[in-house]
């Protein structure tokens, strides 16, 4: 026992939240830049170099598909290394969550079009997306955990469990950016024979730089405390804690995952989709609607922070709540702006879309931390969240053209988003705040959404 607690010092003494913080920014801002640089290359160059058919909405649907694989492994990726996560410590599984993301991605550069070996390209490309997806199952919870779990004695939660979440737009701002680069420094042949390919190689690069950073930060001193109160009382951990998150907290998973329904399906929209509608449906040059991703990544970025120390101050529901309502309204507004064909009002458009995404990304880090005891913590965060991503993520860009050409008009679409909002309303009224929740205290009580006194 005081072996651990002088570990659990040294922890303290050598990990400060800013240093955690960044740790978490970095691994997190690299995977999501690995994952949606398939989605952003998927509507600009997948659905021609390896899915080429006679209709392009056929090609871009196939595309798509691919993508939207990559979701069906991040529940599988979420139980593989939430287990890992809860049995071993956060720190090695992001790293290895990271390794292997990195991997996939910088490989995904080195495969030949369907032109010069068939069938064998998109198959080649469906397994390494499915390898990034089971990567990224494990990654967005750890990277939560770590800042939450050392942030347990503060009353700024939301706004250190806030700077992972800065990684996915960030990350696809970084995605967007480097293709756009690309796609204007050189013709469009160059572009779809090798220039893309630069951009998974760099991929290799940025990957050294999370790692370096995930390796000096050290285990949380919430899991160390859980491992040495299991020692004390002469207790096995739990062999299984994917068994016990599901018999003990399957409402709150239910609660975490329906809570997402309209940030996740709302930024595929807004990031992935937007792109999509401009180049392949309003027939705009693919540089507006990289553009407008990139501006409204850009604005993400600066206000998730921001939109937390709301959180901190007013509550994790209100912040939800609000944001939800927000998704049933723009949905409509968006594709109204879209219409427009102006760039000035496609960058709007992106803007207040992903403006809705941050307030809901300033929020659910802590919210969904402050769900679950130490021992089921990262499989319950993850599991909860890629729920959610398989669920409304995957599907919304396919669901969205498929509307699109059903109904051939946007709204339609809105309608879809607005039925998303719905639900994350209705998920987090059956939440309890949890603002004042101690993480520690809830290993204590071993009950989940229990407001404690600080």
């Amino acid at each position: 026992m005081s072996s651990v607690s002088q570990q659990e010092q040294t922890v303290r003494k050598h990990t400060s939240l800013p240093a955690v913080a960044a740790s978490s920014l970095a691994g997190t801002a690299v995977e999501w830049y690995d994952f949606f640089l398939y989605g952003t290359a998927a509507a600009l160059v997948f659905n021609k170099l390896f899915f080429p058919t006679a209709d392009p909405f056929v090609g871009t649907m196939l595309a798509l598909g691919t993508f939207a694989a990559g979701f069906i492994s991040r529940p599988l990726g979420a139980i593989v290394l939430g287990h890992l996560g809860d049995k071993h410590g956060r720190k090695s599984t992001l790293i290895a969550s990271l390794l292997l993301m990195g991997i996939a991605t910088a490989l995904i550069a080195f495969i030949p079009p369907y032109a010069s070996i068939g069938v064998a390209a998109p198959l080649i490309l469906l397994i390494l997306r499915l390898i990034q997806g089971f990567a990224l199952g494990g990654e967005w919870g750890g990277a939560v955990l770590l800042v939450s779990e050392y942030s347990d004695n503060t009353t700024k939660r939301a706004f250190w469990a806030s700077w992972p979440n800065v990684g996915p737009p960030l990350g696809n701002l970084m995605a967007a950016g480097v293709l756009a680069v690309l796609s204007a420094m050189m013709p469009q042949p160059a572009f779809l024979a090798w220039g893309w390919r630069i951009a998974f190689g760099v991929s290799a690069l940025l990957v050294i730089v999370g790692l370096i950073l995930r390796l000096y930060v050290q285990e949380t001193p919430l899991f160390l405390a859980s491992q040495a109160k299991a020692e004390a009382e002469h207790s096995k951990r739990t062999k299984l804690p994917l068994a016990e998150l599901f018999r003990g907290n399957w409402k709150e998973i239910l609660i975490a995952a329906g809570s997402r329904m309209g940030e996740n399906a709302g930024f595929y929209i807004y990031s992935l989709f937007l792109i999509t509608y401009v180049t392949e449906i309003l027939k705009m040059d693919r540089q507006t609607g990289l553009t407008a991703v990139m501006v409204g990544q850009g604005v993400a970025v600066v206000a998730i922070p921001v939109l937390a120390m709301f959180a901190d101050r007013m509550g994790r529901k209100p912040v939800m709540i609000g944001a939800s309502i927000a998704t049933v309204a723009w949905g409509f507004a968006f594709f109204a702006l879209l219409d427009t064909r102006q760039p000035a009002m496609i960058i709007i458009a992106a803007v207040g879309g992903l403006l809705i995404f941050a307030a809901y990304s300033a929020v659910i880090g802590a919210f969904f931390s402050e769900l679950f005891p130490t021992k089921v913590r990262y499989s319950g965060t993850s599991v909860a969240y890629n729920l959610a991503s398989l669920i409304a993520g995957s599907l919304s860009p396919i669901i969205a053209l498929a509307l699109y050409q059903a109904f051939g008009s946007g709204q339609a679409i809105g309608l879809y988003l607005a039925l998303m909002g719905v639900i994350s309303i209705v998920s987090v009224s059956f939440a309890k705040e949890t603002k004042n929740i101690k993480l520690s205290d809830l290993d204590d009580n071993n009950l989940a959404g229990r407001p404690t006194q600080r």
